[in-house]
């Protein structure tokens, strides 16, 4: 018995060969667009049960009974479990704050809300079972934003608060508050020749990745259980799982399953514990898939925020000062929340020169779903708001908004908000010089156009106007804008946090030829970190033969696949761990051939080509010499060098290892007529540090810009004043599909980060933050109106 069609070890062929800096294919690469990718929800196991989860279908509701009797009567059910089924007195979880319940008890604080499962030997059967479970709710006032978290009659939605960020709060339904204030705002405002404000909103986004959450739980005869699950942080969730279940961690044994995309939304727990207690009160495999509707429901989502800024400048275009409140929506339970108000307050400057800043961000706790991590949290939400006041203070002082943002454009050895200086280029002014020299797209480009698409007799390729395929228009109607933004990004876990990864290298003779094995606990989310940490590999210790050991927890942490830090932090584990391996190739070459030749003892040696080589290129001796049968295995840990929190007055601390940045120049069209917006391209350019694979970093930035333009214009999850979500599925809420997808152009600077590995800044976020923005200043710019809220919808196009 066992388990099949799980993910097995990717071993590189020998069309992947190569080191860093090299665009070398992915192993993944080609099983997952021909279809032959085992993702998590394709495991099988040849005796499992099927789980379901019973959620609930208010947002804020008093559980007066739950009665299991007729779910029990269903045929097929092996198990049906509740909060008094929960085998310790952990019932509680979370990332931070273990604010989170298994299942509901007592009451139900959003749409959603897990509150029973069951165990059945189909899908269908478990989920006919869970409809028979009776749960008697007494609907309770909704909680639904900041004047409703906050009112002095507000029901408080974890009375009784503990956590640490408790007794800093001015409000129990506020999770966490973060004041930064540096300089003297209101003195700098006095020196203001203009001063703009402006009041801006950003809807609730999802990851919307395609691998719905999923995963299969083994009992195992010692009495733990292997858990094979698609997430992007598997110590994270063990930390989490083992209390609950009441195991020692080392009976949770976790394997990383194919993982069909994350944004963050994995990086909280959806169906893992579920699916351990079943298995273990059944004694069966248990696997659970969500379906697309349940997805919405079974992980966070990015921050819907309201925001409102001033900036002041004087006539000569030198912005005066800054002062800006953000409030951020976390739903229901805390997750991400006190990171996310963090990068929200000592990133809502921007990447500009501001002195004097007053600065507050916060995160409310509301009855609306629970939001947490997504794709450049709390910087996507300034940024759409910095970027407009970019443009607003750029007209009110007659200058070309690009010039604007260059003068006053932060550099290697700007002071952050925070005290924090900017130790690594920050090439704020180059990027923005970049992207505005890219050619524009002709005008009018579906005119003379034949073949698909063209409407016959015309010459009018519809699918490049508004509206597409659609055939709404011929051009009438339609307007041209281009806009610009640029934004800024921490890389890695800041404020403290001790972030660090671990690799375990295995170098060893097998079948005559040197060979590599790393291990490490990443999670492959599709960023191409096997690719990558191959790359790595093969650079550092010489040899082409690298095999990728499955993640699992059976080696110490990598963290989180997120906050754009894997390349960064698992990259650096595992070059370090190369590094401690090259070093014991050579104490056992300087033992074994050391008289023989005086360089073992004098020069810089080198493993190059499946040997050990001196700097000036003469071979010592090939590696199958040195190590004959012995392997060299190494773990170690590895981390960049710490941060600091934020101070809870203040809000100065050397609070993030690295920034990254990048700026986008956005063309649109418009049909005026039916608020229809086409996006033509979206050019970036940004700084990357280093190319470790640059076929790998386009990718990242043309994904991160395409997930931005999602929020510009199509992608939000609508929840109504009773907290309910109107639009769980992709029928309703829209992702941008390559017909959506503009042509995006991408020019990589690689300015190298002293303080990093190879050089390199993490890619992934920075293009997600400055396409929304740039998006919306080329509505503006074609429309003439404020647009001060994302996404933007037909509606606010037409004023109808």
């Amino acid at each position: 018995m066992g388990v099949t069609r799980t993910p097995t070890s990717l071993s590189q062929g020998s069309q992947t060969r190569g080191g860093i800096g090299e665009s070398t294919l992915r192993p993944d690469g080609t099983l997952k667009v021909t279809g032959e990718f085992a993702y998590s929800s394709d495991m099988w196991h040849e005796d499992m049960l099927w789980g379901f989860t019973l959620r609930s279908p208010h947002a804020h509701a008093e559980i007066r009974s739950v009665d299991t009797s007729e779910a029990w009567k269903q045929a097929g059910v092996y198990a049906v479990l509740t909060y008094d089924d929960l085998p310790t007195e952990v019932k509680n979880y979370g990332l931070e704050i273990q604010d989170t319940p298994v299942l509901a008890h007592g009451r139900v604080r959003h749409h959603g809300e897990p509150v029973a499962l069951v165990a059945a030997d189909h899908p269908e059967t478990a989920r006919r079972a869970a409809a028979k479970i009776v749960v008697d709710y007494a609907p309770l006032p909704v909680v639904h934003d900041e004047a409703s978290a906050t009112a002095e009659d507000a029901p408080l939605l974890h009375p009784g608060r503990d956590d640490h960020h408790a007794s800093h709060v001015p409000h129990p339904n506020i999770v966490h508050r973060q004041p930064i204030v540096r300089g003297d705002a209101e003195a700098a405002r006095a020196r203001a020749d203009v001063i703009v404000s402006g009041e801006y909103e950003v809807g609730m986004q999802d990851q919307a990745f395609l691998g719905p959450e999923s995963g299969l739980a083994v009992p195992a005869e010692d009495g733990g259980v292997d858990l094979y699950i698609a997430t992007q942080w598997l110590h994270s969730d063990l930390r989490q799982i083992a209390p609950v279940l009441g195991l020692p961690e080392d009976k949770v044994r976790m394997t990383l399953s194919g993982v069909g995309g994350a944004f963050g939304g994995r990086e909280d727990l959806s169906m893992q514990i579920h699916a351990c207690l079943l298995a273990l009160r059944t004694g069966k495999p248990v696997k659970i898939v969500y379906n697309r509707f349940e997805s919405f429901f079974g992980h966070v989502h990015r921050h819907p925020a309201k925001l409102w800024y001033e900036h002041g400048a004087t006539r000569d275009g030198r912005i005066t000062h800054m002062k800006c409140r953000i409030v951020l929506d976390g739903g229901a339970y805390a997750s991400a929340s006190p990171a996310v108000v963090g990068n929200a307050s000592s990133l809502s400057v921007g990447p500009y020169v501001i002195d004097d800043v007053d600065i507050e961000a916060i995160a409310l706790y509301t009855n609306n779903p629970p939001c947490g991590a997504m794709r450049g949290f709390g910087a996507v939400q300034a940024c759409f708001a910095y970027e407009a006041q970019m443009d607003k203070l750029a007209a009110e002082l007659g200058m070309d908004a690009v010039e604007f943002r260059q003068l006053n454009a932060m550099s290697q050895g700007t002071v952050m908000p925070t005290g924090q200086e900017v130790d690594s280029p920050a090439p704020v002014a180059e990027i923005l010089r970049r992207v505005k020299s890219m050619p524009l797209p002709p005008e009018r480009q579906w005119e003379s156009a034949e073949g698909t698409g063209a409407v016959a007799g015309t010459g009018i390729d519809v699918r490049a106007l508004p509206g597409g395929l659609s055939n709404t228009t011929h051009g009438e109607g339609v307007v041209r804008g281009v806009g610009y933004a640029v934004g800024i990004k921490n890389v890695g876990f800041s404020e403290g946090f001790d972030d660090y990864s671990t690799a375990r290298v295995r170098l060893e003779v097998v079948g005559g030829k040197p060979v590599a094995m790393v291990h490490t606990a990443m999670a492959e989310v599709g960023q191409g970190g096997v690719t990558v940490h191959a790359q790595i590999a093969r650079t550092e210790l010489g040899v082409t033969d690298v095999t990728i050991h499955p993640a699992d927890t059976q080696v110490g942490s990598a963290g989180s696949t997120s906050a754009s830090r894997q390349t960064y932090v698992t990259g650096g584990a595992v070059k370090n761990t190369c590094e401690l391996v090259r070093e014991k190739v050579l104490e056992i070459g300087r033992a074994k051939f050391g008289t023989y030749h005086p360089a073992w003892a004098t020069a810089e040696l080198l493993l190059e080509g499946g040997k050990v080589v001196t700097d000036g290129g003469e071979v010592l001796a090939p590696l199958t010499d040195v190590l004959e049968d012995q392997a060299v295995d190494i773990e170690s840990e590895w981390r960049h060098r710490p941060t600091e929190p934020f101070d809870l007055r203040t809000g100065q601390g050397f609070g993030h290892v690295q920034y990254s940045f990048a700026a986008h120049r956005a063309v649109v069209e418009v049909d005026t007529e039916l608020g229809l917006v086409k996006v033509v391209e979206l050019a970036c350019a940004q700084d990357v540090g280093k190319a470790l694979n640059p076929q790998s970093v386009i990718g990242q930035i043309q994904g991160g810009t395409t997930q931005g333009l999602g929020l510009a214009v199509m992608e939000e999850i609508v929840v109504g004043e009773d907290g309910k979500v109107r639009n769980p599925s992709f029928t309703d809420y829209l992702i941008p599909t390559i017909l959506d997808t503009p042509t995006i152009p991408v020019d990589v600077l690689e300015l190298a980060d002293e303080h990093a590995p190879y050089g390199l800044r993490g890619v992934g976020e920075a293009p997600t933050l400055s396409s929304t923005p740039a998006v919306l200043s080329a509505i503006r710019a074609a429309t003439g109106l404020a647009l001060n809220r994302v996404p933007v919808r037909p509606e606010h196009l037409t004023g109808t």
